[in-house]
């Protein structure tokens, strides 16, 4: 990705539950000139699902991006977080402390990045993918941050950037790059793989198969947090 380079249109569809239409904005991003490559990103709040709003739809370029507000009695995609903010998950989902609150699991302590620090994230590491077995599940699951979560998509959980964040993913072996929207926490130590928690990034399903890592089930990905700039 090269500053001043490529364009961002957010569409923006908030469906409100007493309503019966759809009201759109359409905003216009491009690339942050003066910053370094990679470390791109802002939160502009176009890509935040509103008090109100069920359902939002955006592209960043040619990757297009569906947020559903999930139904509060979901179960949650990673049942092992036990607290977000010193509150049960789904308190803290619906006062909104999520976006970058200290969780735990399993009785670990978790520090989310701050807004300022995610600008400049930038990391080379092992990801992986999950959600398949929601295709299986009756119902529909919740990620850390209240979206409903959509294995079809372009979505990935992480351990410690800002829900939701949006970042460009690469496959080191292959040279493939997408986009994807942070929505979830993850990927955390597993009991018969406790190695797992060293994975940068658990990506969706959609995802790993746009970097072509679907069979294989892991990559050697760089990852890099997008910071925009609304065009004046």
């Amino acid at each position: 990705m090269k500053p001043g380079r490529k364009v961002f249109v957010i569409l923006l569809c908030a469906v409100l539950a007493a309503a019966s239409g759809c009201s759109a904005v359409k905003t216009t991003y491009r690339v942050a000139k003066g910053t370094a490559i990679g470390a791109v990103w802002v939160i502009i709040g176009a890509y935040e699902l509103t008090a109100g709003a069920t359902r939002l739809v955006y592209s960043v370029g040619k990757f297009t991006f569906e947020v559903v507000r999930a139904p509060i009695e979901w179960a949650l995609m990673n049942e092992d977080i036990e607290t977000i903010d010193g509150l049960p998950v789904k308190e803290a989902i619906k006062q909104g402390r999520v976006k970058n609150s200290p969780y735990t699991v399993k009785g670990r302590a978790y520090y989310p990045m701050t807004v300022a620090q995610a600008q400049d994230y930038e990391e080379t590491g092992i990801a992986s993918w999950y959600g398949y077995e929601t295709l299986r599940q009756p119902g529909g699951r919740m990620t850390a941050n209240g979206e409903a979560f959509d294995p079809r998509g372009l979505t990935a959980a992480h351990k410690y950037l800002p829900l939701p964040t949006n970042v460009e993913v690469t496959n080191l072996a292959n040279g493939k790059t997408i986009v994807v929207r942070v929505n979830d926490r993850g990927p955390f130590p597993s009991d018969h793989n406790p190695s797992s928690g060293q994975r940068i990034i658990d990506l969706s399903m959609g995802a790993a198969k746009e970097l072509g890592f679907y069979e294989k089930g892991t990559a050697l990905v760089r990852v890099r947090a997008l910071r925009l700039e609304e065009v004046g």
